[in-house]
């Protein structure tokens, strides 16, 4: 029978279609290229076989053809010692009009599983888009030039078929805590290879607007389908920008919370502090604090921290933390004061 296709999925003969997609998840996670980085080589050997298994054993006309006659008879050529031509379902190789072209193996993993499961898609020889935020500033670039693939394919060494989409572009999207926090509208424009009507590549430019959520935390990616860079006879690539969160003076976010540390003075430790903060939405919070301050104190105000974007109308929590400043050193006067005001 030649290649045994139902042991390289490592299933019996009688599996279905559920039992080829597990035995396929499984073996393809495992032998992917990019997941083999010290042995690509053996990995896309192993990858390549997988996918073809998989592709001949879920089509039931493949699969009865290769259940009867085995990988020859997929191929259309006679079973070894069998003579030409005669009761083989597609005659003889002269005259076979089937050709069995097993599908790309990164098509069917693609799939299954997206198109950068392994999170890849950011980096590559050759890239050369831009970016250029609202305020003007340039970020994101790609650099590279020559004659070289400006992306690398998702399918690149995996033979002919489809026209090949290329893995996604990703860059950073720069976000104040403020526009996570009340949400807001970006403009992008983007600098980008495209293939004119003759074929040829030629530079575009394109605005693009991302609505910024409330709530939105580091991480979230926006896609953009089609706007990457453009190669002849190649889908175009996704263009996916990742938000980013920008440090801030005053707050630190922690999840749905918001941190903010305060200084106050032993005194005011010990008579209890008045917090006046300044919100990310430019409101102006005022509050006693009655209790005393000991360090690494710490008070919640609920629903004033982040929105929770699952949740509309939600908010998190913020929380107060408050630092003691001690004093370097007290005067014999102000030590006496204090072991008589506090009993000591």
């Amino acid at each position: 029978m030649g290649v045994d296709y139902y042991n390289i999925l490592k299933v019996n003969r009688n599996a279905n279609d559920d039992d080829l997609k597990k035995a396929y998840r499984r073996l393809a996670m495992k032998w992917h290229p990019d997941k083999n980085p010290n042995s690509k080589k053996e990995a896309e050997a192993k990858f390549k076989q997988i996918s073809e298994a998989y592709d001949v054993l879920s089509d039931p006309q493949k699969r009865a053809i290769y259940d009867q006659y085995g990988e020859e008879g997929l191929k259309g050529a006679p079973p070894p010692g069998s003579p030409s031509g005669s009761g083989f379902p597609f005659g003889s190789s002269a005259s076979n009009d089937f050709r069995f072209n097993p599908r790309n193996a990164e098509d069917i993993f693609a799939e299954f599983f997206g198109s950068s499961p392994f999170g890849f898609g950011s980096t590559g020889p050759g890239r050369s888009m831009r970016f250029q935020s609202d305020n003007g500033g340039m970020f994101g670039g790609f650099g590279g030039g020559g004659s070289e693939n400006v992306f690398r394919s998702y399918n690149e060494g995996m033979g002919a078929g489809m026209p090949r989409k290329p893995l996604p572009v990703e860059t950073k999207l720069p976000c104040t805590l403020e526009e996570l926090y009340s949400g807001s509208t970006r403009k992008m424009k983007i600098s980008r290879n495209a293939v004119n009507s003759n074929g040829r590549l030629v530079p575009e430019t394109e605005i693009l607007t991302i609505d910024v959520k409330p709530g939105w935390k580091r991480g979230t990616k926006i896609t953009f389908p089609d706007k990457g860079n453009e190669q002849p006879n190649q889908l175009p690539a996704d263009l996916v920008f990742v938000i980013d969160e920008k440090p801030h003076d005053v707050y630190k976010r922690d999840g749905n919370d918001l941190i903010v540390t305060q200084k106050v003075s032993l005194a005011e430790a010990l008579a209890g502090p008045t917090v006046n903060l300044t919100t990310l939405d430019r409101r102006n919070l005022t509050f006693p604090v009655s209790e005393v301050v000991s360090p690494g104190y710490e008070v919640v105000i609920a629903k004033e921290g982040m929105p929770i974007v699952k949740e509309p109308g939600k908010r998190g929590n913020l929380r107060v933390k408050f630092e003691v400043k001690f004093p370097a050193r007290l005067t014999s006067e102000q030590r006496v004061g204090l072991k008589r005001i506090l009993g000591g």
